[in-house]
């Protein structure tokens, strides 16, 4: 795999390319295709990279459309950082409408480079707002740690968790990133492993639960395992019981709502807190599910980042602290 990051570097909006170092490993012995050099039409210099496949074709297109292919100064340029319109972006609109001294919750960053943004979610906060004007979303924390950085991004959440879910949630920076994640997401090649406490005692250290999941039509909220649900796979570990609980990690085939949730009632053990699913809330006022690691190609370098979100309060005392 070319090692993208070598041959790239950020200059303002503009992702600046080593278009000698690279014609000569793509295309030495192509002696079809037209060389680029300064000056080189942006028509050439697209039908180079659609060749190369060093991007998306539907990216290099989009920024042809838009003349984001250049010759600049400092060498080949893609507009691949353009500011958004912080009075247009519903998120960033939203953030900037308030007042400057009004206080909000900044959860921890995880992960940052050019491309990606890691967010540590507490639980009670909401990735997305879920009406207008919804205030205190994770999507809204992103705008604000952008805009502190003097670097207003479109950022954009590639995954979900349920509110009262804590961990990392990933955001793309811009456009590329977001088709390179969109399309790793629906290829599965983005992993989420969490870790979760269980009421009762399970008998068994692991196990994988294979049922489907579809709507409750007796509860708008709900979902619930049936025969004519989608495929959902889970598979757990456990790792620590104590006082009547099961501290178990939990990885997941399949990318359900409320996929784990729903497993362990199931099975006969529903997640502490978990009221909507046979739980108590006397222990915990949530489900008491956190994401302890994400792990995804890196949208430029294809490399793989593994990033681990440390144990919340709530659930090293529930567990005792238990770290296997």
């Amino acid at each position: 795999m070319l090692d993208l990051e070598r041959y790239t570097r950020r200059s303002g909006e503009w992702l600046l390319l080593d278009a000698a170092s690279l014609q000569e490993l793509y295309f030495s012995d192509k002696a079809e295709m037209p060389e680029l050099e300064a000056g080189s039409h942006p028509h050439h210099v697209r039908q180079w990279l659609l060749a190369s496949s060093l991007f998306p074709a539907k990216w290099i297109n989009r920024l042809f459309s838009v003349g984001g292919i250049k010759w600049l100064d400092e060498g080949l340029g893609l507009l691949a950082f353009p500011a958004t319109d912080t009075a247009k972006d519903k998120a960033y609109r939203h953030l900037v409408s308030r007042a400057a001294s009004q206080s909000f919750l900044v959860p921890g960053v995880l992960y940052e480079d050019d491309y990606c943004l890691v967010l540590n979610k507490p639980a009670g906060m909401p990735v997305h707002a879920a009406y207008e004007g919804h205030a205190g979303t994770l999507d809204e924390a992103a705008c604000r740690h952008m805009l502190a950085k003097h670097d207003p991004l479109p950022v954009r959440h590639i995954h979900r968790l349920d509110d009262d879910t804590s961990g990392p949630v990933l955001f793309a920076k811009n456009d590329l990133a977001q088709w390179k994640l969109d399309e790793a997401m629906r290829a599965k090649e983005i992993e989420r492993i969490y870790v979760a406490a269980l009421q009762g005692l399970l008998k068994r250290d692991k196990g994988t639960v294979d049922a489907p999941i579809g709507k409750d039509r007796h509860h708008a909220a709900r979902r619930r395992v049936t025969p004519s649900g989608d495929a959902a796979l889970t598979a757990y570990e456990r790792i620590g019981q104590l006082d009547g609980l099961t501290i178990v990690r939990l990885r997941l085939e399949t990318g359900r709502t409320h996929q784990i949730r729903v497993h362990m009632s199931h099975i006969g053990h529903p997640l502490v807190g978990d009221t909507l699913y046979g739980g108590s809330s006397r222990l915990l006022g949530h489900q008491a599910l956190h994401g302890e690691r994400l792990i995804f190609p890196h949208p430029l370098t294809g490399r793989i980042v593994d990033v681990q979100s440390p144990w919340p309060d709530w659930l090293k005392r529930l567990s005792g602290e238990t770290r296997p």
